[in-house]
């Protein structure tokens, strides 16, 4: 009974994260049921179907998605009613609220969130008893169970945005740096096929974990735009470290598929397999002194010892190489060339010189994952241009 207790336990302790937001959206959504309940007459349920469909796992985006949900009723509302005035309830004006509701989120570039939570509130605002007292009310319990989801959100994590970033760069940049160690002892020993398949699966792994760095990385940013006790600088300062990560994760991947081919060309020669396994212990090396740093909070200071000895590995290598010239088939030198140049971008990555993070613009965050991708001032004057244009034209004629 007790190793029964032990192991339910564990998969909770495990997923402390994970329990600790369900715990939190349950309470939001209960709590936005009774509020509902409390300022209007059977509000409860509406404002808690939206809480629920409002909460998000930041307070970010719980913000946003809130908004959209707003918007998203608003509109709806008014489609509903509208087509229940022209098309009464039944089968005709729920087929047209759906449609125009569907068609108007996509004309408002709401986004995929919001576009199908129009048609949703929709729905729920033309159900039984409709008039316009009724819509008004569950608007208002939307409005109640979206404030409700945006304020329990900020309980949904135990650390800020900015702290999850730092976390999320630590924990990719830490199977980095355990797979070139693994590549590094590999290459010394004599690595086969099979070894280099999987070191290339794993760096092909690594590099799908990238968006949500980046993701993260720019919810530090949004976070920091708005909420008072945020620093943009650090926010800004944490997404260049993510841009760095992702730069250095390509590279593994890189060197894992430089070396998969080399084995695949008859093997890594004698004269240079020392020299790519320091050069590749190097770099883990080096990796895993800048996550200490984060980790630690002194991520301003950094230990250019390590990223000194990483492009000191890769002068070696490159004077091996050099050295081997006339022994070693082409195909290996031009091998062995490229991983020196991987290795370089690593450590210019870790200690923040690559030119390439600096003055190169960085993706914000995609369209699609915005609430309202175009905005409604600018839509709105591109709109009254388009009207007022062919009046222009046409009165031009008489003045």
């Amino acid at each position: 009974m007790k190793k029964l207790f032990k192991r339910v336990k564990k998969l909770f302790t495990d997923r402390q994260a994970w329990v600790r937001q369900i715990v939190v959206a349950s309470v939001a959504s209960a709590i936005a049921w009774q509020v509902g309940d409390l300022v209007l007459k059977d509000g409860g349920v509406v404002a808690a179907i939206i809480c629920a469909l409002s909460i998000r796992i930041s307070l970010y985006k719980s913000v946003r998605e809130g908004f959209g949900q707003i918007v998203g009723t608003a509109i709806g509302a008014g489609v509903a009613l509208l087509s229940v005035y022209v098309f009464h309830f039944g089968l005709i004006s729920v087929g047209v609220t759906v449609l125009l509701c569907s068609v108007v989120a996509r004309g408002l570039h709401l986004g995929e969130v919001a576009s199908v939570n129009v048609p949703v509130t929709a729905l729920i605002v033309i159900g039984p008893g409709l008039s316009e007292t009724t819509a008004a009310s569950r608007l208002t319990s939307t409005m109640i169970g979206a404030g409700i989801a945006i304020i329990f959100s900020y309980f949904s994590h135990a650390k800020t945005p900015a702290e999850r970033t730092v976390d999320k760069i630590a924990q990719i940049a830490t199977k980095a740096a355990k797979l070139l160690a693994e590549m590094s002892e590999g290459v010394a020993a004599g690595y086969t096929q099979r070894q280099a398949g999987d070191w290339l699966a794993k760096a092909r792994l690594l590099v799908e974990e990238i968006p949500s760095v980046r993701a993260q990385a720019l919810e530090a940013k949004g976070y920091a735009k708005w909420f008072p006790t945020a620093e943009k600088d650090e926010a800004e300062e944490l997404y260049i470290r993510g841009v760095a990560v992702e730069h250095t994760v390509v590279q593994v991947r890189t060197i894992a598929r430089t070396l998969f081919d080399s084995v695949i060309d008859g093997g890594i020669p004698e004269k240079t397999k020392r020299q790519i396994a320091h050069a590749l212990s190097a770099a883990s090396w080096a990796i895993s002194s800048r996550i200490e740093e984060l980790a630690d909070g002194d991520s301003d200071l950094i230990d250019e010892n390590a990223t000194d000895d990483v492009r000191s590995a890769g002068i070696a290598l490159t004077e091996t190489l050099i050295e081997s010239s006339n022994s070693v088939d082409q195909d290996h030198l031009v091998r062995g060339i490229s991983l020196v140049s991987n290795i370089e971008i690593i450590a210019d990555s870790l200690d923040e010189t690559a030119a390439a993070l600096h003055f190169v613009k960085h993706p914000e965050e995609p369209t699609m994952n915005k609430v309202i991708r175009v905005s409604p001032i600018d839509q709105t004057t591109n709109l009254g241009m388009r009207i007022w244009k062919p009046i222009k034209k046409a009165f031009r004629k008489y003045f």
